[in-house]
C-alpha cells in the first residue's frame, strides 16, 4: 500500500426499508425477510408494478425543521437524516471546515419532485413553487449536508446509476488518500418510488411483476427471478484519515482498503454476459487493497434479481475466486434496489456483517444454475472468521464499482 494515508470509517448512518439504524437493518437481513409491500400511490395511479420497499416513518423534526423540508425533495431529507446519524456516531468535534468534504451518489436525484411539479403545474406554469429549483437540483443533498456541517471542502455529486453510492465512497477515499481532505461524509441516496419512475422501469422489464406476492418478488440468483424490486433510502459513512481519527480519539469501526471502477462499454442496460469486465473491477479493488482474493471473508453481491445481471455476476465471481469462493450474500432480497443509494447501504452492511462475523442468507432463494459456482448463503446465517469484505455495484450504463472494506 506504499505508505499511503489509511482511510478509517468512524461513523455510519442509514435510512432504509429494513430499518433506520444499522442494528435494525442487520437484524432484518439475518431474518431474510423481505420489506416489499404494496404502495397505495402506485395502485391509485395504475402503475403496472404496485409494490416497492420504502423507508418506515421516523421523526423528521429531529433532523430538519418543517420550514426547511418544504424546500427539499424526499431524497434530500433522507440524505440529511442518514448523514446526520453518521456524523453523530462519529462524534465529530471541532474540525477545520476547509478539510471536511462531502461526496454523494444518486441515480434519479430530484425526479420525484420534478414529477410532482409537472403534475400540479402542467396547465398553469405560473403556479410553479418558488423552491422548485432547489428541490430538483441533483446536487441538493451534497449542498444541504455541507451547509448543515459547515463543511467548506470539496462537495461533489456522482451519478453512475446503481453504482453511484459506491462511487461516492471510492472517490471520497481518494480525496483522503491524496491529502486533500481529512474527513469525508460519503454515501448515496435515492427516492425513486414514484409513479413515473416505477412505470419507466417497468416498461423496460427491469422490475418484478409479482403484484400478488410482493414479499417473494426479489429473488437474487434464484432460477425463478423476474426482475428487481424498487427501494428507497440513504446511507452515509464518515471517512477519516486514520491518523486524524486516532489523534481525536475516535472509535474506528473499519477501514476502506480498496476501490476499483471500470466500464463494460457494452450496452446501456445489459451487462457483458461473461462478466469479464466486472471481474476485472473486483481484481482492481483487491489489488488496490494490497490483498489477494484468498483474503476476502465474504462477498456482498450486487445481486439485483434480474436474469442477466445475476448470471453475469455469478460468472465474474467464479472467475475471480477460481473454485474457492467465500460466502456470498445479496441484501436486495430484503431491502430492494435503492438505485443510487444501493452501493452505500451495502457498504454499511458489509462492514456490519464483517464486524459481527455472521453473513445473512439471501431471501427467497430456492435453486439456480447460475449460483452453482459461488458459495451463496441460503437458509440461515453463516459464521465467518475474516473481517474483510468485497462489496460490488454493477450499474446500468456498464458502470462497475467494487469496494474492499475491513471491520475493526
Amino acid at each position: 500500500m506504499n505508505g499511503r494515508r489509511r482511510v478509517a470509517v468512524t461513523g455510519l448512518g442509514v435510512k432504509s426499508p429494513a430499518g433506520n439504524t444499522v442494528e435494525t437493518l442487520l437484524e432484518r437481513l439475518r431474518e431474510a425477510r423481505s420489506t416489499a409491500a404494496t404502495v397505495d400511490e402506485l395502485v391509485k395511479n395504475e402503475v403496472p408494478v404496485t409494490f416497492a420497499c420504502t423507508v418506515p416513518e421516523f421523526d423528521l423534526d429531529r433532523y430538519v425543521a418543517l420550514r426547511q423540508r418544504r424546500q427539499m425533495d424526499r431524497g434530500t431529507t433522507l440524505a440529511l437524516a442518514a448523514a446526520a446519524d453518521a456524523v453523530d456516531g462519529a462524534r465529530l468535534g471541532d474540525l477545520t471546515p476547509e478539510r471536511v468534504g462531502i461526496a454523494v451518489g444518486t441515480g434519479v436525484a430530484g425526479l420525484g419532485a420534478t414529477e410532482e411539479v409537472l403534475r400540479r403545474c402542467e396547465h398553469d406554469p405560473a403556479r410553479m413553487p418558488a423552491f422548485t429549483v432547489p428541490q430538483i437540483m441533483a446536487n441538493s443533498a451534497a449542498a444541504r449536508i455541507g451547509m448543515r456541517l459547515g463543511a467548506r471542502g470539496t462537495a461533489l455529486t456522482y451519478a453512475t446509476a446503481c453504482a453511484s453510492g459506491a462511487t461516492a465512497i471510492g472517490e471520497a477515499t481518494l480525496k483522503i488518500r491524496s491529502g486533500e481532505c481529512d474527513v469525508m461524509i460519503a454515501g448515496g441516496v435515492d427516492a425513486p418510488v414514484t409513479p413515473m419512475v416505477m412505470a419507466a422501469f417497468a416498461r423496460i422489464g427491469a422490475l418484478s411483476g409479482r403484484n400478488d406476492d410482493p414479499e417473494a418478488a426479489c429473488r437474487p440468483f434464484d432460477a425463478d427471478r423476474d426482475g428487481f424490486v424498487m427501494g428507497e433510502g440513504a446511507a452515509f459513512l464518515v471517512l477519516e484519515d486514520w491518523e486524524h481519527a486516532e489523534r481525536r480519539g475516535a472509535d474506528v469501526l473499519g477501514e476502506v482498503l480498496g476501490y476499483g471502477s471500470n466500464s463494460d462499454a457494452h450496452h446501456i442496460v445489459a451487462p457483458r454476459e461473461d462478466g469479464g469486465v466486472a471481474a476485472a473491477c473486483m481484481a482492481r479493488a483487491v489489488q488496490d487493497a494490497g490483498l489477494s482474493f484468498a483474503d476476502i471473508g465474504h462477498v456482498n453481491a450486487h445481486g439485483t434479481s434480474t436474469y442477466l445481471n445475476d448470471r453475469a455476476e455469478a460468472r465474474a465471481l467464479a472467475s475471480c475466486f477460481a473454485g474457492r469462493c467465500p460466502p456470498v450474500t445479496a441484501p436486495k432480497g430484503v431491502v430492494g434496489h435503492l438505485i443510487g443509494a444501493a452501493g452505500a447501504l451495502e457498504a454499511v452492511i458489509s462492514l456490519g456483517v464483517a464486524a459481527g462475523g455472521l453473513v445473512p442468507p439471501v431471501a427467497n432463494f430456492g435453486t439456480s444454475e447460475c449460483a452453482d459456482e459461488i458459495d451463496l448463503v441460503t437458509g440461515a446465517p453463516r459464521r465467518i472468521g475474516s473481517p474483510v469484505a468485497l462489496s460490488n455495484s454493477f450499474a446500468f450504463g456498464g458502470h462497475n464499482v467494487s469496494l474492499v472494506l475491513r471491520a475493526a
